[in-house]
């Protein structure tokens, strides 16, 4: 409504033309509530067209993005659009992408060692199972082969599914690594729902 300010983490609509003429709907998620009918908001997209003064509508509720089965085998944009050239996703739900952390009656209370199959992380810095892991390192040091091995062996060996979200990656990289991930068998070009991978 007219007058009033969005809630965080609510998605914000723009509809607007680029420089080439072309009408864009601009996404954009709020972070921050500065006053006087004023938010301070991130695009998901380019801000070509985008000036001071235009009309936005709030959604009234986050980004919301394909959850399922239906997200195995393929890759998606930030806004959770299929951008692999392979049609529209027929998920039966959708979640926000800002959610709270489970309960703690939901999770596993006794930890657990996670076998990644690759010896060098399982003896001298085994992950934890259900935890978080983060990989940092220079350009070109193998954390992104390292992800795609671990994908490799929780599909094999574990018989699970992984989402890979690649943060900072480039391109050619992402579209590199959906290739290999199509060689290997992690994702099933024929049948994608054998698929054990999503891309983000």
């Amino acid at each position: 409504p007219a007058g009033k300010l969005p809630k965080i983490y609510n998605a914000l609509r723009v509809e607007t033309k680029n420089t080439a003429g072309q009408d864009v709907a601009l996404t954009a998620e709020v972070q921050q509530l500065l006053g006087d009918h004023r938010v301070r908001a991130v695009a998901m997209s380019g801000t070509d067209g985008l000036v001071r003064g235009m009309e936005i509508a709030d959604t009234g509720a986050p980004i919301s993005v394909p959850v399922g089965e239906a997200t195995l085998g393929r890759i998606f944009n930030v806004l959770g659009e299929p951008v692999d050239e392979q049609g529209p996703v027929n998920a039966s739900a959708t979640a926000p992408i800002h959610r709270d952390a489970p309960n703690l009656t939901e999770l596993e209370t006794k930890p657990k060692v996670f076998e990644t199959g690759i010896k060098v992380i399982d003896l001298l810095a085994p992950y934890r199972q259900g935890g978080k892991v983060g990989l940092f390192g220079g350009a070109g040091v193998g954390k992104t082969v390292l992800i795609q091995e671990l994908i490799n062996n929780i599909a094999k060996e574990h018989g699970g599914v992984s989402v890979f979200g690649g943060v900072g990656e480039r391109t050619r990289e992402g579209n590199d690594l959906y290739e290999e991930f199509k060689e290997s068998g992690v994702i099933n070009a024929d049948d994608l729902s054998k698929s054990k991978v999503a891309l983000c």
